[in-house]
């Protein structure tokens, strides 16, 4: 008796799929967990370093960053699709490391700026804003230890 294929298995993204998927996508949601313990979703713009990590940054003081300052798990969620036979997705679970260097912060910025289409601007005077607005932020990284992913166009 031959096993039947994994339907999810049938579905999932190759890492071939998942890279450009990601290089595609313009927004990420990032799930925190929240001091009652109910997740905090959020949508941001992020940045893929050479590595895959995922990265953004937000104000130190936001919520998001309270909560991962407690509790550094995270899921990361980028999906599309309006009907059943379109929808794709990936879910990327992680633990987070948070960047409070200023220069690393401001990379950052960077990174995430050019991939949402800003012309990069090494300027003296670039540089010197990116380095300001990066001071009041934290920079979030994420590499993920697990992977879900779907293409529900796969099935037809």
């Amino acid at each position: 008796m031959s096993k039947k294929p994994n339907q999810r298995d049938s579905i999932k993204l190759t890492d071939a799929e998942l890279r450009d998927y990601l290089a595609s996508a313009r927004v990420i949601t990032i799930n925190s967990i929240g001091p009652d313990g109910v997740p905090h979703p959020i949508p941001m713009f992020y940045g893929i370093e050479d590595d895959g990590a995922i990265v953004m940054t937000t104000y130190r003081k936001s919520q998001k960053i309270l909560n991962l300052r407690r509790d550094p798990r995270c899921s990361l969620l980028v999906e599309d699709g309006a009907k059943y036979f379109e929808l794709r997705g990936a879910v990327l679970y992680g633990t987070v490391e948070l960047i409070d260097d200023t220069d690393q912060v401001a990379a950052i910025l960077a990174l995430v700026a050019t991939r949402q289409g800003e012309p990069s601007d090494e300027s003296d005077e670039a540089l010197a804003g990116r380095r300001y607005i990066a001071s009041k932020r934290t920079g979030i990284r994420i590499r993920p230890a697990r992977i879900a992913s779907w293409d529900h166009r796969k099935l037809v």
